[in-house]
């Protein structure tokens, strides 16, 4: 039977946490110039997936333990 892979692209825009996963808001990269500073500030940080894609992480990333 062949190794399972991790979906490297996958690997690099989430990170698996005890309940779920969470990733990087999207908007914030460029042409940041025209969007209101709360906008742009709400956009900080990480944010969770939703529950309905949770499955399809989880088959992107098996043996993701961090």
């Amino acid at each position: 039977m062949p190794k399972m892979k991790t979906n490297r692209g996958a690997a690099k825009r989430f990170r698996r946490t005890a309940t779920g996963y969470k990733h990087k808001c999207a908007f914030k990269n460029h042409i940041l110039t025209k969007k209101a500073p709360k906008r742009k500030r709400q956009l900080r940080g990480l944010a969770m997936v939703s529950g309905s894609d949770v499955g399809r992480l989880d088959r992107m990333l098996p043996t993701k333990s961090r």
